[in-house]
């Protein structure tokens, strides 16, 4: 990470900030309400479990006006167009609907259905920081794969009310704000 950003420890960092940095190739970042998290790269069944389900989601959106974007794609949940939002994500999957939230630099503000893959690197972010920061955010949909355990957590956030539901191996995981949007899991989890 850039020598400023280290030296800025202690500081509120934004996405100004974020841009600003000098990173080595490869090397990934995000700043979650100020704060710098490292990123390791995801492992090859992480990898494989993205693709997969990033080929139905764009399969099911292809010619609709809501676009998929697979990480690495900047999400800034609380955008500021002067850069100074603290918070920019980079989610497995993204789901963005409108064109207004569209930038070129990435999603500018909530995506309506965000998709993060656990690996042994991210599990306690993605459950515990993650969750909060996509409720606050007023992310739709959220969907929490694990390849260990064979499922997909997928929680609605309306307001303060979060409905979640479990989909096992064997089921299909459907996306409740887009009815019609189902994914096998026995073929995502086929190894």
């Amino acid at each position: 990470m850039a020598d400023s950003a280290v030296l800025r420890d202690e500081q509120y960092l934004t996405y100004a900030d974020y841009r600003a940095w000098d990173l080595k190739e490869g090397e990934r970042y995000e700043l979650i309400d100020g704060v710098p998290y490292a990123m390791s790269a995801p492992g090859a069944r992480h990898q494989e479990i993205l693709l997969a389900l990033a080929a139905a989601f764009y399969g099911f959106f292809r010619g609709k006006p809501c676009k998929v974007y697979p990480a690495p794609y900047d999400v800034r949940p609380f955008y500021r167009a002067d850069g100074g939002d603290g918070t920019v994500v980079q989610p497995d999957l993204s789901v963005v609907c409108g064109g207004q939230k569209q930038g070129p630099e990435g999603c500018r503000g909530a995506p309506d259905l965000v998709v993060e893959i656990l690996s042994p690197s991210n599990t306690a972010i993605e459950m515990m920081r993650k969750f909060d920061l996509y409720r606050r955010a007023a992310v739709r949909e959220y969907w929490l794969v694990s390849p260990e355990e064979k499922t997909v957590h997928a929680y609605c956030f309306q307001g303060d009310r979060v409905a979640g539901r479990v989909n096992g191996a064997a089921s299909v995981a459907e996306a409740e704000i887009f009815p019609g949007l189902g994914v096998t899991l026995e073929s995502i989890f086929a190894e």
